[in-house]
């Protein structure tokens, strides 16, 4: 069952974005709202407007209502953040323009389209749209400190269990348990050599002035985050980087210099020093993966294929000892191969959760059986790997009950939770500011009440 996120109502984003992206000539300027000091032009709600039919959003009412008052609650939240002097990761913002970017390149075809719909250039485009994800994350992180110290108890989620009405108890899709054993054939000498002459060759270029670093990153790296930022990752503390790349980054100084080739679960990089602020570092890298051989993978699923007849024919050992002996997954290794789902902490996967591979080998088979050996790309490296899966479980689906989908319901609690939270937080925060609504923008049903003050 996926939980919603509570956090940032999706039609804020939209907002958001459209205000900040959608390009919309001939609108007459005019202040619609004033929320403390900062007001609502007209252009901003007609631009998202137009925005949120290009994107088919449903708009839930009036969107002269809708849209104004979204924009509102944003504002009062970024208001809270420049109090609280909230800071966010540059480069979770960059990765999300870049997505952002690609979805439309990919929607409409070509970088020329997306310049003429939206009416920017594609400079213009990365900006506006890096202030949208700057302010959508800024106020997700206000949300976050606001409910941070929400806790449950099981009696805590039993009583809000007992008391929801039968139509609201959720009905729990086809879930199941998986487990997983990987292999990571090794990559020749010749193609890693190959890698890092490429590199070499790069480096070389930019220290003699023939090649811009950023340049070389938008043609050849293989990060598909900052790739197209010219292989920039933004700031980013010691903690946030694998070892290997911040032992090598930090001890940068000069941006004139291209690092020593650094190797990581990644792949292998260089690496150029952007600026330094305090203990955090904003660096610009390329990427480069090396190729497993056509030949290796076959000769892994050879191997993995021989492994499960030894488990399922030959019973020399389980599943689980050839996991803890021979994976590959060190998140998993240690855990008997359970798959943990990132989104709800638990084991339990619906199907389209799952990697894609795996959800293909893991729907012919019936709780126990152990599937053939089968090719699937990482998902933290994007690396070719090998596997084989078992499946522990499968729980059809059902109306939720506590001692089946007790994790499940205490996300809803918790969730509900922080909604009361930050709905108590907005009604003070509407009530203490100064607001403004024009006239020809007042007579609305608010989902959130407060909004036009009485003297």
């Amino acid at each position: 069952m996926k939980i919603k996120n509570i956090f940032l109502p999706v039609i804020l984003v939209l907002v958001g974005a459209a205000y900040a992206v959608a390009g919309v000539d001939n609108v007459a300027e005019e202040v619609t709202w004033v929320v403390g000091d900062q007001p609502i032009w007209k252009s901003e709600i007609e631009e998202a407007y137009q925005n949120m039919l290009y994107e088919k959003t449903p708009i839930d009412g009036d969107p002269y209502c809708v849209i104004p008052e979204q924009i509102a609650i944003e504002k009062l939240y970024l208001h809270q953040a420049d109090m609280d002097t909230v800071e966010i990761s540059e480069s979770m913002v960059a990765q999300q323009v870049e997505s952002q970017i690609n979805y439309y390149i990919s929607s409409l075809g070509s970088k020329e389209k997306v310049e003429q719909i939206f009416n920017k250039s594609m400079p213009a485009l990365r900006e506006s749209l890096r202030d949208m994800w700057g302010n959508r994350s800024r106020v997700q992180q206000v949300q976050r400190n606001l409910t941070k110290n929400i806790t449950s108890t099981p009696a805590d989620v039993r009583r809000y269990f007992n008391r929801l009405p039968e139509d609201s108890i959720p009905y729990i899709p086809r879930q199941v348990e998986v487990q997983i054993l990987t292999a990571a054939p090794a990559i020749p000498r010749e193609e890693i050599d190959n890698v890092k002459s490429r590199l070499r060759d790069y480096a070389d270029r930019v220290t003699r002035g023939e090649s811009d670093f950023s340049t070389l990153a938008i043609l050849y790296s293989e990060d598909p985050g900052s790739a197209g930022r010219g292989g920039e990752l933004g700031f980013m503390g010691r903690g946030q980087l694998v070892p290997e790349y911040a032992a090598v980054a930090f001890n940068l100084n000069d941006p004139k210099k291209v690092s020593k080739i650094v190797q990581t679960e990644f792949g292998f990089h260089i690496i150029q020093l952007i600026e330094k602020r305090g203990d955090r570092v904003n660096t610009r890298h390329i990427l480069l993966r090396p190729r497993v051989a056509e030949k290796d993978l076959t000769d892994a699923v050879m191997r993995l294929d021989s492994l499960r007849a030894d488990i399922v024919d030959n019973k020399k050992f389980s599943f689980e000892d050839a996991v803890s002996a021979l994976s590959n997954d060190k998140d998993t290794r240690n855990n008997r191969g359970v798959m943990v789902n990132p989104e709800s902490g638990t084991s339990r996967f619906q199907m389209s959760d799952l990697p894609q591979e795996v959800a293909k080998e893991v729907n012919s088979l019936h709780p126990g059986e152990i599937s053939k050996a089968f090719i699937m790309k990482d998902p933290k490296t994007n690396h070719d790997i090998v596997a084989i899966v078992k499946l522990t479980n499968r729980i059809e689906g059902h109306k939720a009950n506590l001692s089946d989908d007790y994790q499940a319901i205490k996300n809803m609690y918790e969730q509900a939770r922080q909604k009361e939270v930050l709905d108590e937080w907005l009604a003070k925060k509407i009530k203490d500011t100064y607001i403004r609504i024009e006239d020809g923008w007042r007579d609305c049903e608010f989902k959130h009440s407060g909004w036009i003050k009485t003297n």
